[in-house]
């Protein structure tokens, strides 16, 4: 039988998390500040993270724009309101669908990716080799990690959301909303502050895949199995963030908007 956690060893191990997140935000933004980036291992991180993620992020959001629209055009048509069916689609896809299902795909694909491969860096001592040459792991593994990703993230949600419309708009006319209807309805209802809003939305999200892939490999603990513990953890604390994340930053984004039309 397992028994449960004194609180005090998971408070514990909760501020440390948080702890270290916090220090190689530090570390990194540091890096980046002074231009101390490796632009080679950036490239190819961007390469890595963007083909990889890029085939299922379009087809994840797509279908997910198809299927918010197949519910909202039947609702609507049903009330004689097909001429919203275009603006609303575009906006949730906009502000909420886009970024955070690019984010969670990212997350699931290049988040684990990083963990599994920092992780195995650790326990075969490749990370300590390059301590004893004095070479910062945060410079040349974290750094070029959090630069392609916030690179790439914005990128991936941008195109993201244009499938995501698509996949919208033939849903929609398949079920009986007139083609010019639903494209007039999006320019209307749709704004470009919209979609300003769910790419500012990448950036936090960037960082939080980043930093919680990297800190959980850096801290990989107890070989193969322990690899496999960080990479499952990875995600799952990336997800977690991710969500959390998202509902403070739709709150500060609405009222933001809010004030800025009064």
């Amino acid at each position: 039988m397992t028994r449960p956690v004194p609180l005090s060893l998971a408070l514990a191990e909760f501020f440390r998390f948080f702890g270290q997140l916090s220090v190689l935000l530090w570390e990194s933004s540091g890096f980046i500040v002074r231009g101390a980036v490796s632009y080679r291992h950036t490239v190819r991180q961007m390469a890595e993270i963007g083909v990889g993620s890029l085939l299922v992020a379009l087809i994840t959001v797509g279908f997910s724009g198809a299927v918010s629209a197949l519910y909202v055009a039947i609702q609507l048509t049903k009330y004689n309101q097909e001429f919203f069916v275009g603006g609303l689609v575009g906006k949730s896809l906009a502000l909420e669908i886009a970024p955070v299902i690019t984010a969670i795909v990212v997350a699931a694909r290049s988040g684990s990716s990083m963990a599994a491969e920092l992780g195995s860096m650790v326990v075969t001592e490749q990370v300590d080799a390059l301590r004893a040459l004095a070479t910062s792991p945060t410079r040349y593994l974290v750094v070029p990690r959090v630069m392609a990703t916030l690179i790439m993230l914005p990128l991936i949600t941008a195109l993201a959301n244009g499938a995501g419309v698509m996949g919208g708009y033939i849903a929609a006319v398949s079920n009986g909303v007139a083609p010019t209807l639903f494209w007039r309805s999006f320019q209307e209802i749709t704004t470009v502050g919209d979609q300003v809003q769910g790419l500012a939305k990448t950036i936090p999200f960037a960082l939080i895949i980043s930093l919680v892939g990297c800190r959980q490999g850096l801290t990989t603990t107890g070989g193969a199995a322990g690899v496999g513990r960080a990479t499952t953890s990875a995600v799952v604390f990336a997800m977690m963030g991710l969500y959390i994340v998202d509902f403070f930053l739709s709150l500060i984004l609405q009222d933001s908007a809010g004030m800025m039309s009064l």
